[in-house]
């Protein structure tokens, strides 16, 4: 448990800080799976409206320092390559 005030105070952002991550990670997966099962369906439309949507949430999580740079830079190459692969 924390002694210091300043350390007290650290633990609260953590924790609000812990749980927005939580938060922006939950809508990444969530928005990667709704892709990942378009593209298996063969719904090309739905696929490429969703593809935008997807880039920017990665791109925000990146931004935030919630997954690093090159793992937004391989979730975005996952993603094209889903897209792309729709016949």
């Amino acid at each position: 448990m924390a002694h210091t005030k300043s350390a007290k105070k650290r633990l609260i952002t953590d924790e609000k800080r812990r749980v927005l991550n939580r938060t922006k990670m939950s809508q990444l997966r969530g928005y990667m799976k709704k892709l990942k099962v378009a593209a298996e369906e063969g719904k090309k439309e739905e696929a490429i409206a969703l593809l935008p949507v997807v880039f920017a949430k990665i791109d925000k999580a990146a931004k935030a320092n919630i997954i690093h740079p090159n793992t937004a830079a391989r979730r975005k190459s996952l993603a094209q390559r889903l897209v792309n692969r729709i016949g």
